[in-house]
């Protein structure tokens, strides 16, 4: 049974008023997606005019041009992201454009991609995990909280091109399911046994497998086994941008832009998910901007890295758009705000941020 929530607030969950009967969440499932390493200012502004035209980071200037290129901002933003601004800005929240007033960052010092997981799943920007080492996290996250709640048992599931992962998430002690890489998914359904052959034969250039295969994994999962949590951690606009590959980072956003509007028809074409599903779609960290060169790398001495972004849509997420006002979220609130969701309250060994409604009670 789902706790029930007496609170004035304004927030991802929609607005309450103290003096009305108490209120339960609608959500029942959680589809979470990141994007790793996707700069904030890609997803508010659209492909960057400088990065753009520097023959270093974009090779094919004048298909890159004619893909994602507008003068206006809002045109060239949506050519880049099309379900982000067609359906998540027009029916949720987006957080995250600081030109606007509306700040994201990571809490940990680091600002790479072990420690920004870490303190996404477990609410904790844990300062003694600070590298990429492939060590079991200990510390308890969001997705093995809710696998352990009776209702959930067995019906969380995990996609990832990274084959960190399963030690993000401490596979062993979690007891959730982890897809990472090149792992066999091993079930007798034949989309998924196509799968496997995919994942095995395909080429990898970018050192892991495509995200397009993670992809296809995490949905068709979805559509035979009807997990409650599902979470497509995606990784190539990262590795795309370390290689100093503009114009294929772009393209990379782009088709990851259309399996969220994929895996969204598919929720809001089945009984069990739809209006009954938030999708949560965020990053780990942010990149260089300042100095342009810098837009390939992200860590503690690179400015701006530290900025990330949220959108959210769902049942309890009332309609914002894209926040135009001064706001500080962080990275770690996010695991709490998704027990939330779902009428829990995480707790852990560890201290975790809050969930984010509580930045805007009254």
């Amino acid at each position: 049974m789902k706790n029930r929530i007496a609170l004035f607030v304004f927030i991802l969950f929609g607005q309450f008023s103290i003096d009305k009967i108490q209120a339960q969440t609608k959500t029942e499932n959680i589809i979470l997606v990141t994007l790793d390493g996707l700069r904030w200012q890609e997803v508010f502004g659209g492909a960057d005019s400088t990065l753009l035209k520097n023959k270093n980071y974009t090779r094919d200037y004048d298909g890159t041009a004619a893909s994602f290129w507008n003068d206006n901002l809002e045109v060239r933003r949506r050519m880049l992201f099309p379900f982000i601004w067609n359906v998540v800005a027009q029916n949720g929240q987006l957080h995250g454009n600081r030109n606007a007033g509306s700040k994201v960052n990571v809490a940990n010092p680091y600002q790479f991609s072990y420690p920004g997981y870490n303190e996404m799943l477990t609410g904790y920007a844990d300062p003694t995990v600070n590298s990429n080492d492939k060590v079991m996290n200990k510390n308890t996250n969001v997705l093995e909280f809710i696998n352990q709640q009776k209702e959930f048992k067995g019906k969380v599931a995990v996609f990832s091109s990274w084959d960190a992962f399963p030690y993000i998430l401490n596979e062993p002690r979690s007891g959730i399911y982890v897809n990472s890489d090149t792992d066999t998914i091993n079930f007798k359904n034949s989309n998924l046994k196509l799968i496997n052959d995919l994942q095995s034969l395909a080429p990898r250039p970018v050192g892991v497998r495509p995200d397009v295969i993670t992809y296809m994994a995490g949905r068709e999962y979805l559509k035979a086994y009807h997990p409650r949590i599902l979470y497509i951690a995606f990784d190539e606009t990262d590795d795309l941008a370390h290689a100093g590959m503009y114009d294929q980072y772009l393209n990379s956003a782009h088709a990851e832009d259309a399996m969220l509007a994929d895996i969204w028809s598919i929720v809001q074409s089945n009984p069990q998910y739809k209006n009954k599903t938030t999708l949560i779609i965020t990053c780990d960290h942010g990149r260089g901007d300042a100095i342009k060169d810098q837009w390939k790398d992200h860590g503690q001495d690179i400015k701006d890295s530290g900025e990330t972004w949220l959108a959210v849509i769902g049942p309890d997420t009332k309609t914002m758009g894209e926040v135009k006002t001064t706001e500080q979220l962080y990275q770690r609130q996010y695991a709490a705000t998704i027990a939330a969701l779902l009428g829990l309250e995480f707790t852990a060994e560890h201290p975790m941020g809050k969930p984010i409604w509580d930045i805007y009670t009254k």
